[in-house]
């Protein structure tokens, strides 16, 4: 049900950088590597709504009204210049001197989980994505689609660790300096500026 053409072109697609792996490596940087897993988390259950809706047809609703992606794609783009405006002023997931603790741990994962929600795209991703995979003449196409919607958040939830234990072991080498960890957190400003900037223009 699963081949290798699948497997590669969902490999590609997760390893391309985007809002999820942007804030994963934020928080990776800025609060180590336990607070990355809860983003990482955080990011592949926020596929789930999307992969719902493209198996529903949910998606197609989207795709075809104007109004419904406009507002979905402007709350992504006010929740992108929110992230980038708090991270610019050392709060939430780039508040390096922040207590860690479940609950923060849980709004890091709720943060991850909204930065995918509030991405139209990734339902009319999935719309378009994963019915060329489906096996021609099957009978069992939603359970094909659901199959390979989480064989696709699998290898996520396993390439965002990776990028984020990458920068976690790279954290030790950053957190005493003061500057370096000033511009970390302007770059990663500008980063979520320019996702939210990219967003908005996107069109159905």
């Amino acid at each position: 049900m699963i081949g290798p053409e699948f497997l590669i072109t969902a490999l590609i697609v997760v390893l391309a950088p985007g809002t999820g792996v942007v804030y994963t490596l934020s928080v990776a940087l800025t609060r180590g590597w336990r607070a990355m897993v809860a983003a990482a988390v955080g990011c592949t259950f926020g596929i789930v709504p999307h992969l719902v809706a493209a198996i529903l047809g949910l998606a197609a609703i989207l795709h075809a009204s104007a109004l419904a992606f406009q507002i979905v794609k402007f709350a992504g783009v006010a929740f992108l210049l929110y992230m980038a405006w708090m991270t610019l002023r050392e709060a939430g997931a780039m508040n390096v001197g922040a207590q860690t603790t479940p609950r923060t741990y849980l709004k890091t994962g709720l943060r991850a989980v909204a930065i995918n929600v509030l991405n139209p795209k990734l339902s009319l991703f999935f719309l378009a994505f994963l019915p060329q995979f489906i096996q021609p003449g099957a009978s069992n196409e939603t359970v094909q689609m659901a199959v390979m919607g989480g064989a696709f958040m699998a290898l996520t939830f396993a390439v965002f660790l990776l990028y984020g234990f990458a920068a976690a072991a790279a954290r030790r080498h950053v957190l005493g300096n003061v500057t370096v960890m000033k511009w970390l957190r302007r770059v990663f400003a500008m980063a979520f500026g320019a996702l939210a900037l990219r967003l908005a223009a996107e069109t159905r």
